[in-house]
């Protein structure tokens, strides 16, 4: 479902998604952004985020090419590493804090910004509902696609379906063992802790570190939330500086976007 926009993106290879469903991701080339916000060739960056140190005019100019060919301008979040989960519908120049959104009009625009943390869209089976969650690992562990789905429910969605977005790969994803620890606390039995251990792989000489796969951690977080219809998960910011912002990578960059929306 390719759609006529003036800057290059991703389109989700999304099984299964609604006709009345449009969704892409940003990459980071085709913007107006320079320095360590450029497109990694000496060309423009897409940089998305005002928050990063940018040129204010850059990232204006950048938001407004992607807006241009969507059905409205994107709903954006003040993403803080947490759960709450925003009505993208009624934010109208307000951008609170929160790390998903929701929506079930036509033309609003479900949206988060990334740089490595996990970006996980959502639609309803019949295209009604759909969302957007922001994934760090702390919002992982504390529920953040829970209670995007809790809200998505409430709003009439049943079967539930979900797009991994590009972040940060297994390979490249290196933390400590209060992240292990974190998710262990957060498993409802035995065996569920044992599913999110088996996502970290102890790093040979560097005792009490891990690479952690947040893709497998994300569908192990949706299966417990009966959503078992998972797509995406095949990109590393990281190791792809090509096409993706990647602040583990770079320190000081900037952010693509993953967006959603009802047609």
């Amino acid at each position: 479902m390719q759609i006529a926009i003036a800057v290059p993106h991703i389109v989700p290879d999304w099984p299964g998604l609604p006709a009345n469903v449009g969704a892409l991701s940003t990459v980071r080339a085709g913007g107006a952004s320079l320095g360590p916000y450029d497109d990694g060739r000496g060309g423009g960056g897409l940089n998305l985020g005002v928050h990063v140190g940018d040129d204010p005019a850059c990232v204006a100019q950048n938001r407004a090419r992607l807006a241009a060919a969507l059905p409205s301008e994107p709903a954006w979040l003040s993403q803080v590493h947490g759960v709450a989960v925003a009505d993208a519908a009624g934010l109208a120049g307000c951008v609170p804090d929160a790390d998903a959104s929701v929506a079930t009009q036509p033309g609003v625009v479900c949206t988060v910004m990334t740089a490595d943390c996990l970006p996980v869209l959502f639609c309803s089976h019949d295209g009604q509902v759909v969302g957007a969650a922001h994934a760090g690992w702390r919002g992982l562990a504390n529920g953040v696609l829970q209670t995007t789905v809790q809200e998505m429910r409430a709003r009439g969605a049943t079967e539930i379906l979900a797009w991994l977005g590009p972040a940060i790969g297994p390979g490249a994803f290196e933390v400590g063992a209060d992240v292990l620890q974190a998710f262990r606390d957060g498993a409802r039995d035995a065996v569920e802790a044992q599913s999110l251990s088996d996502a970290f792989i102890a790093i040979a000489g560097k005792p009490g570190k891990y690479l952690a796969d947040i893709y497998a951690l994300a569908r192990l977080m949706l299966r417990r939330d009966g959503v078992s219809r998972v797509a995406g998960g095949e990109y590393c910011t990281v190791s792809d500086a090509a096409q993706f912002y990647s602040y583990r990578r770079d320190g000081v960059t900037g952010r693509q976007a993953s967006l959603i929306w009802r047609k």
